[in-house]
């Protein structure tokens, strides 16, 4: 699939000078801390070295006041308090932050993760109906309940109070709770809007502390878990989502929460220092992988395992169930491409609308992802559950996604997400409509340019500036994730070495070795997923550019720099 690589401006060469000379940093790194907004030797050691004295007081969130005084209340009764979360990496972790900081001050507290299946996302009946028959007088909602107005209701005629602590959009009418915690509310003034659900959970745990007289340590020795839910929920990384990153990484890299540790070691990461990036895609998915194809649950039970030889254990079951979910995605995605290509009018659409009665539920997601790699257009993966086709769609940049699937809400039975994703429910017969009419929006407001996949690229450099020096201060530009992607590059007129070969279980990816066309720079490794079929390109001698980033790669107990390629142009 043909990329169109997006080269960003250069930025003002004044400001690149002056910080190069402030920092005693050649021009290149210089130009990519301008291009991030700073100018200056004072902004460029905030950014390097983030402070936890940076971190906004949590009394400016609105309703928090409200929430610490409900708090303390419980705790002055000794009431039965509820922590319910999401069964994802966010809601998950959400829950494991509050349960373990408040059971040894609560001690009737419990813990509650709605069944993926019979649920479904938020706040349902069933949650309500546990809290209610197990006496629980107060509900601690992470990452849900900004939309439960019936809920909440329902709650408050069983006598059950709720603090909710939520990271999404609201709509025009709130829930009627004790206490909404959520930055994106009407006259909410906090200044960092995009914190994760574990995040909100966080403010709140601050808060309570200094309104208690307890010191930061009882809950900095949770970051780490507050840096996966960032991470794996791929909210800014910046401000104060960096802070509290910043500090979690550390955190995750020097003494980690057993059930973490734990999950590092399965994870096969125990043998270099944890990045965002392996958060993404190899702690974050064996998390969700628990409430995709068993329960949440037992990602929580993981998250607050007291001692490692528990935690080993649980981590075993959870990773169990993520080597069946990357069974079953397998074969999803494979069914879903023949499906696709077995029917020539599905290649030129604008859209991917696929439905199989038999696909499992938690894993449609990832297959819809996985077919925008391949089709790059929005697409919805649909499967039958509980006699409704249920899914989730995902899109491409700068498509709103859910705009479109707004255009066919009169098919639907209920539907929700953002722009770039979204999970929605329909009668079965309502199928093929719903895929001409989305098919119809979609063709109708989605540019040629839009259907293309980009790559965006900070700035264009040769081989030989790759150097020790530029790679280690290049990894102090982490944690990266969005609005601190780690920096893409560009470098031009290569060549093989003639080393370079295809490697994976189909030998759909490439393992390079590449030198300057001109011959006077040094040669590098690098690999590129799914480039494999350019393997005889490579080989014909003819010169290329590449468009990377620079990683870290340990094997064997060694470390060495790789260029992590995204994509090759050949020159004719």
């Amino acid at each position: 699939m043909n990329k169109l690589w997006n080269i960003l401006p250069a930025p003002d060469p004044v400001f690149v000078e002056s910080l190069s000379n402030e920092l005693g940093t050649g021009r290149s790194l210089a130009a990519l801390l301008v291009q991030r907004g700073i100018k200056d030797f004072e902004e460029a050691r905030h950014f390097f070295r983030p402070q936890l004295e940076g971190l906004h007081n949590p009394f400016l969130m609105k309703d928090m006041h409200k929430a610490v005084q409900r708090l303390n209340e419980a705790i002055a009764r000794q009431e039965k308090v509820l922590v319910y979360g999401d069964y994802d990496v966010d809601g998950t972790t959400s829950v494991a932050l509050i349960y373990s900081f408040f059971r040894k001050r609560l001690p009737d507290i419990g813990y509650y993760i709605p069944d993926r299946y019979s649920e479904g996302y938020g706040i349902s009946y069933p949650g309500i109906e546990y809290a209610a028959k197990e006496g629980y007088t107060l509900v601690i909602a992470l990452d849900c309940g900004i939309k439960a107005v019936d809920k909440m209701d329902y709650a408050r005629r069983k006598g059950i109070e709720f603090i909710i602590c939520d990271h999404h959009l609201p709509d025009l009418e709130l829930p009627v709770a004790v206490a909404i915690l959520d930055p994106k509310q009407p006259d909410c003034s906090y200044p960092c809007k995009d914190l994760s659900g574990c995040g909100v959970g966080f403010k709140l745990l601050q808060a309570f502390c200094l309104q208690n007289g307890i010191p930061f340590s009882h809950i900095a020795k949770y970051l780490d878990l507050v840096c996966v839910s960032i991470a794996a929920d791929l909210v800014p990384m910046i401000g104060e989502n960096r802070i509290l990153a910043f500090h979690g990484l550390k955190k995750l890299n020097e003494n980690p929460v057993p059930g973490l540790k734990a999950l590092i070691t399965i994870s096969n990461c125990d043998d270099r220092q944890i990045t965002a990036s392996d958060i993404v895609f190899k702690i974050g998915p064996r998390i969700n992988a628990a409430g995709r194809i068993s329960s949440g649950e037992s990602a929580v039970e993981l998250l607050i395992a007291r001692d490692e030889k528990e935690a080993k254990q649980l981590a075993g079951k959870v990773d169990s169930y993520n080597d069946y979910r990357k069974n079953i995605d397998v074969e999803i995605t494979d069914l879903a491409r023949k499906m696709v290509e077995g029917k020539d009018d599905m290649l030129t659409r604008k859209t991917t609308v696929l439905y199989h009665p038999e696909w499992h539920k938690g894993v449609v997601g990832i297959v819809a992802s996985r077919l925008i790699d391949f089709y790059y257009r929005p697409t919805v993966v649909l499967t039958r559950s509980s006699g409704m086709a249920t899914g989730s769609a995902r899109s491409v940049d700068n498509y709103d996604l859910y705009q479109a699937i707004s255009a066919c809400s009169d098919l639907l039975e209920s539907f929700g997400g953002h722009k770039y994703a979204a999970g929605l429910s329909l009668p079965l017969e309502n199928v093929e409509l719903f895929t001409q009419r989305f098919e119809e929006y979609v063709a109708s407001t989605i540019t040629a340019e839009q259907l293309i996949p980009q790559v965006v690229i900070d700035a264009e450099i040769d081989l030989e500036d790759i150097t020790p020096k530029f790679f280690r201060i290049l990894r102090q530009f982490e944690p990266f994730g969005p609005d601190n992607n780690s920096p893409m590059f560009v470098c031009r007129n290569l060549r093989d070495t003639s080393k370079s070969r295809q490697v994976g279980r189909s030998w759909e990816h490439l393992k390079l070795s590449i030198t300057s066309a001109r011959g006077n720079q040094p040669d590098f490794e690098g690999i590129g997923f799914n480039l494999g079929h350019l393997f005889n390109d490579m080989h014909s001698g003819k010169p290329f550019d590449i468009a990377f980033t620079v990683e870290e790669n340990t094997f064997r107990g060694a470390t060495s720099m790789q260029l992590m390629v995204k994509d090759i142009r050949f020159q004719e």
